[in-house]
């Protein structure tokens, strides 16, 4: 039978180490069962209520609403025989409708989106921001954007609830048109 010979001091503090992350580890599953319920389930901390003074209250434009101004804005263009792109944004700047008209460039449904972001972002028509350019040129280099003429925010008491982009007309200003057009369908 071959002799057994004494492990090396380094074996034995692996070995060692070893066994402690096997203990540690069954200690940590024992505390987190017990912090299980009846049910089995870990029970989540109750949530914080925030007090009043902290939050405010914002108004959201209907999709019903938005896919009406978007379907005015189309028709409008449509009247007057133009293909253009139309996007509806809400006041976050999320995408809500967008119609792509018969006909429309395909350049003209990003343009239409990034219209009714910039407009709803600064709660401006793009055609007002394109000339704030010339100030301030940086702005074209905020992501999302085109200052282009052809959105046109949607407001309910003096704030922001959306953005219309029109895309797609020979100009911008016939952009615009269509998309104060799509506007119009929703004010009193």
């Amino acid at each position: 039978m071959p002799s057994r010979t004494k492990p090396s001091r380094r074996t034995r503090i692996l070995v060692g180490g070893a066994a402690v992350a096997v203990v540690g580890a069954g200690a940590v599953g024992t505390v987190a069962a017990s912090a299980a319920d009846a049910t089995g389930t870990a029970s989540a901390p109750a949530p914080v209520a925030a007090r009043g003074a902290e939050l405010t209250q914002s108004s959201h434009l209907t999709l019903d609403a938005a896919q009406k101004a978007a379907r005015a804005a189309v028709d409008a263009a449509g009247k007057e025989g133009r293909q253009v792109s139309v996007a509806v944004v809400d006041r976050n700047g999320n995408t809500l409708v967008t119609l792509r008209g018969d006909g429309a460039g395909p350049q003209s449904y990003e343009s239409a989106e990034r219209k009714a972001y910039t407009a709803v972002s600064w709660n401006a028509p793009t055609s007002e921001l394109a000339k704030r350019l010339a100030q301030a040129p940086n702005l074209k280099d905020i992501p999302g954007t085109l200052f282009l003429a052809g959105g046109t925010p949607v407001t309910a008491k003096g704030a922001p609830v959306a953005g219309i982009g029109v895309a797609g007309a020979p100009s911008g200003d016939l952009d615009e048109k269509y998309a104060r057009a799509g506007a119009a369908v929703l004010g009193d």
